[in-house]
């Protein structure tokens, strides 16, 4: 049986306009075991000066390390979404985020397909995840780093289609990042697309969906943050009880919009879990 841990995307402190540190200590402050970063490419301004969470790959990835140690927490993963349909970005970006975090101590990365090009066939999209996979589980296999593909996408948006792009190349560094928020956002019944992945599941976005939220559903492939844990239409117990089916345990990563939902999704989720 699977261990279940609690543990938060960092964009919980977007709204704050503070720096990765205090996102990483407020995390710690709550009550957060784990916590998801997320990286990007190059320099920007709101990141370089301190108001937003985001970490530079062109940073030190010791940073990032150090900053969990100081705090008392661990990585449960990186958020490194990219586009899989633009190889162009995506397989060096993917590449470079799977080495930093197996230098930064994060075992998962996590993405999806992305905005596909205006051009291109369904066919062709398929070819070129394909290749990007390919080129990226290259790279995490000697690394022990497991890619965590998430349903939020145009082709992911489904039971059928996440499946169909796991399958597409056969490594054991390609797994499932499975996100609560969001299957239901698709139109789908969450428990039973989570029960169908629990074997290949490596990480799980925990994002709950308010009920003025759900209108949405059936319109839309997903969202980047929901309400805190507890407020809106997600079975947790019933998601708490298929991850402790999965092979490997599990961290419940918050993806929520504020300090204050963070708190008490923490406090939701918390209560859920034998002490």
């Amino acid at each position: 049986m699977a261990s279940i841990h609690l543990g938060i995307n960092l964009e919980f402190i977007r709204s704050a306009d503070k720096p990765f540190e205090w996102g990483v200590e407020k995390a710690a402050e709550i009550g957060f075991d784990f916590v998801e970063p997320m990286v990007h490419w190059g320099r920007e301004l709101l990141s370089e000066a301190g108001y937003f969470h985001s970490v530079s790959m062109l940073d030190d990835p010791l940073r990032v390390r150090r900053a969990c140690e100081r705090a008392g927490v661990r990585l449960s993963g990186l958020s490194a979404h990219c586009p899989l349909c633009k190889p162009e970005i995506s397989v060096e970006y993917l590449k470079q985020a799977i080495r930093f975090a197996a230098e930064c101590g994060a075992p998962v990365v996590n993405t999806d397909e992305g905005p596909k090009p205006r051009w291109t066939t369904e066919q062709e999209d398929f070819v070129l995840m394909r290749y990007v996979l390919g080129e990226a589980a290259a790279v995490a296999e000697p690394r022990g780093i497991v890619i965590g593909l998430e349903p939020h996408q145009q082709y992911s948006k489904s039971l059928v289609g996440l499946d169909r792009i796991h399958a597409l190349v056969d490594s054991p560094a390609i797994g499932i990042n499975f996100d609560t928020g969001n299957s239901y956002l698709c139109g789908e019944e969450p428990i039973s697309w989570l029960r169908h992945v629990s074997s290949r599941l490596v990480h799980l976005h925990a994002k709950d969906i308010s009920i003025q939220q759900s209108a949405e559903r059936g319109k839309v492939t997903g969202t980047p943050v929901g309400c805190a844990c507890g407020d809106g239409i997600i079975d947790w117990q019933s998601v708490i009880e298929v991850c402790r089916s999965s092979p490997r345990d599990i961290v419940l990563s918050v993806e929520c919009g504020t300090v204050e939902q963070a708190q008490r999704s923490f406090e939701h989720l918390r209560s859920l879990l034998p002490r």
